[in-house]
């Protein structure tokens, strides 16, 4: 039986916890939770009621305070925190991991400063024996409705095309299916980029506009994230699929998304440290834009709607003058 720790019990790493219990492959999984009380709490109740209450963790699922108990025999590692703790947490597992461990992303963002994607975080601090084992899982996919078993379709990519396939047939389950796929850069930007895009997207809708501007947000949208990413050596069809379009779609519209949420609240005028002093869950769009811009700009590439929503979030911007200043933009072909 596969050991699978998994590191960061957010909304996202509780709900692999229990999609990954319900996979097609019998599983051992741990839970690491940074906080002691929180880990207590979650392994009496089987509920994480600070990030996704009213969710059941199966019985067999052991909740760890403790990174190496959590470790322990763990042949894969599934990393679900937030971009900015990363490197510090990949740091403090590596001495707990097994020489012959997998290291799985499901963090969808980049490093603040570095500008890099987990994966290249991930070979940054491991030593070479890791390095070909490593793979993104990504794609449309809020946490609370994968736990709750609803149908839904992600990408597992790695460079390793044998790794792939091998992870797709372990986490695949009822209604979780994986496709596979070896453009890593491609899936990661790309679930990186939509969280900018869906906070010009909530701003939209605070600002009460309505369908035309949405989708032309989106449409154009995914135009500037396969600029970017392209120009980076991804493949175009990566931005058509799952990780790309996929999770555009969904987190540009669904009402769950905290990216949206926060361009929602933003539009309708409150300020982003009042937005984020009430949010107990991380929105990564607030942290990517200025990454992505400094790609943009080693690149050349023209991202006019993450400039105006970086302005929004960093120097003070109306939504309507971003709006505007896009909209006003030099006429051009499409």
């Amino acid at each position: 039986m596969t050991k699978i720790a998994i590191l960061g019990a957010g909304s996202w790493g509780t709900a692999l916890a229990i999609v990954l219990s319900r996979s097609r492959k019998p599983h051992e999984i741990s839970l690491w939770v940074r906080n002691a009380g929180l880990a207590e709490s979650i392994q009496r109740d089987h509920e994480n009621t600070a990030y996704l209450p009213g969710l059941k963790l199966q019985e067999s699922v052991r909740v760890r305070a403790d990174l190496e108990a959590a470790l322990t025999g763990a042949q894969i590692i599934l990393g679900a925190m937030p971009s900015a703790h990363a490197r510090a947490v990949y740091g403090s597992a590596l001495p707990h991991a097994a020489a012959g461990a997998t290291f799985v992303s499901a963090t969808k963002g980049l490093e603040p400063g570095t500008h890099l994607r987990m994966s290249e975080v991930i070979t940054q601090v491991t030593p070479p024996k890791f390095t070909p084992r490593i793979a993104v899982i990504s794609g449309p996919s809020f946490a609370v409705e994968a736990a709750r078993g609803e149908p839904t379709a992600v990408v597992l990519a790695s460079r390793d095309a044998a790794l792939a396939t091998e992870l797709q047939e372990e986490f695949a389950g009822p209604n979780f299916r994986l496709y596979t796929n070896d453009d890593v850069l491609g899936v990661e930007l790309a679930g990186a980029m939509k969280n900018v895009m869906a906070i010009a997207a909530g701003a939209c809708q605070g600002l009460g506009l309505g369908s035309n501007a949405l989708a032309a947000l989106i449409t154009r949208g995914l135009a500037e994230m396969a600029r970017l990413a392209m120009a980076l050596g991804a493949r175009a069809e990566t931005l058509s699929g799952l990780a790309g379009l996929g999770d555009l779609v969904l987190t540009c519209t669904g009402a769950l998304s905290r990216n949206r949420f926060v361009g929602i609240e933003l539009g309708k005028g409150r300020t982003l440290r009042e937005i984020l002093a009430n949010m107990r869950m991380v929105a990564e769009g607030v942290y990517t834009t200025e990454p992505l811009l400094a790609l943009a700009g080693e690149h050349q590439i023209e991202m006019p709607i993450t400039e105006q929503v970086d302005a929004i979030l960093h120097a003070g911007k109306s939504p309507k003058d971003a709006i505007r200043d896009v909209m006003e933009r030099p006429l051009k072909p499409e």
